[in-house]
């Protein structure tokens, strides 16, 4: 499993000439589950100009879907797509709603106004890479946890899940071919007064 995504479900509103337009954007696994977004967002918004979407679904992104709600075509939907497609983004949907304010954008600025609903949308929002890497748990004293920071930099990682408790309790995630070699290079990092165990695979999101 490796694929990219939005960080979390929400939304994003500009005003643009007068016209409102409002990004919802949703992680989702299926078309069904897109659909399923899609007109739940219409009947929220049922007084809207339009409610125009695009989707891409699959760990390959084999499935993509775009709709442009009654505008001009091509200049909604396509646009919402290849944002989506530009960020490297799957499982996801996003619906662009219009209030029209009754001033007509042209068909380059209905591009840029959709695209750019969706771009500022997922800048808000952030992003993932969904992986399944394998966990190394780490369990540190708090002088020891002040230089962990220093031992992730140099091999690009970060902790993940830690607690704050009698000690210090974190989690790193990597590729199952690097958990070796990490692990000793982190045990000679601490000259073996640390406690680090390998703790299996499982699926992770990492920000980028």
């Amino acid at each position: 499993m490796n694929y990219k995504t939005i960080a979390q479900n929400g939304e994003n509103e500009q005003e643009i000439k007068k016209s409102r337009f409002i990004c919802q954007m949703k992680r989702i696994t299926t078309e069904e589950e897109g659909k399923a977004f899609i007109n739940e967002i219409k009947k929220k918004h049922h007084k809207a100009t339009h409610s125009c979407s695009a989707m891409i679904i699959g760990e390959n992104s084999l499935i993509k879907r775009s709709s442009d709600d009654g505008e001009p075509s091509g200049t909604a939907g396509i646009p919402m797509l290849t944002v989506l497609e530009k960020n490297q983004l799957t499982n996801v949907v996003a619906v662009v709603t219009r209030y029209f304010g009754g001033i007509k954008l042209g068909v380059g600025g209905l591009i840029r106004a959709y695209a750019g609903s969706v771009s500022e949308a997922i800048d808000q929002l952030g992003k993932v890479e969904v992986k399944r890497l394998e966990g190394i748990k780490i369990e540190l004293s708090y002088s020891q946890y002040q230089m962990l920071s220093q031992f992730l930099e140099v091999e690009n990682l970060q902790e993940n899940n830690t607690e704050f408790l009698a000690n210090v309790t974190t989690f790193i995630y990597l590729e199952k071919e690097n958990v070796d070699a990490t692990l000793s290079r982190l045990i000679e990092f601490y000259n073996g007064k640390i406690v680090a165990s390998k703790q299996g695979n499982q699926i992770v999101e990492i920000s980028f």
